[in-house]
């Protein structure tokens, strides 16, 4: 295979997110919810050679656009990332995501005694900091490992 050959075939409609962190991938499947029982064609290219990244992730959803909360949520874990909608194997629009200040119920706070994980209806609610995400409750924050705690 030559530098320039496509690994993975162009799709007709959807979302490309592309310079995602290498190893992320799967995460980002989980935060879209997609388990391949939706019947989407989807194409994920893992630890692929990255001029800017060194290493990098590649998903390709077809038939899908994201939503904007998708794509802040996308961006915790994400920050490099950048989003191509496809239509007629075109790509119409690119875009860099950009961390929003905040979110709120996407993740779960990791500390047991926050009052989001005790039984009352409280949305969890993070501030977006340079290093991670702290829980607007009991301050705790979180940092690589955010992955691990988006409950969508």
């Amino acid at each position: 295979m030559s530098d320039h050959e496509l690994r993975v075939s162009k799709i007709r409609d959807g979302t490309v997110i592309d310079h995602v962190e290498g190893g992320q991938a799967l995460n980002v499947l989980a935060i879209l919810g997609i388990d391949g029982s939706e019947g989407l064609g989807v194409s994920v290219g893992m630890n692929v050679p990255s001029d800017r990244l060194g290493r990098k992730d590649l998903v390709k959803v077809e038939g899908r656009e994201l939503s904007q909360s998708e794509v802040d949520v996308l961006s915790l874990i994400a920050p490099e990332a950048t989003i191509n909608i496809v239509r007629e194997f075109e790509v119409v629009e690119k875009n860099r995501v950009t961390r929003p200040d905040r979110v709120a119920g996407v993740l779960s706070c990791p500390n047991r005694n926050c009052i989001t994980n005790a039984d009352e209806p409280v949305e969890t609610r993070f501030e977006v900091v340079s290093d991670g995400v702290r829980c607007d409750y009991c301050s705790t924050v979180l940092r690589s490992d955010i992955a691990d705690h988006i409950d969508v």
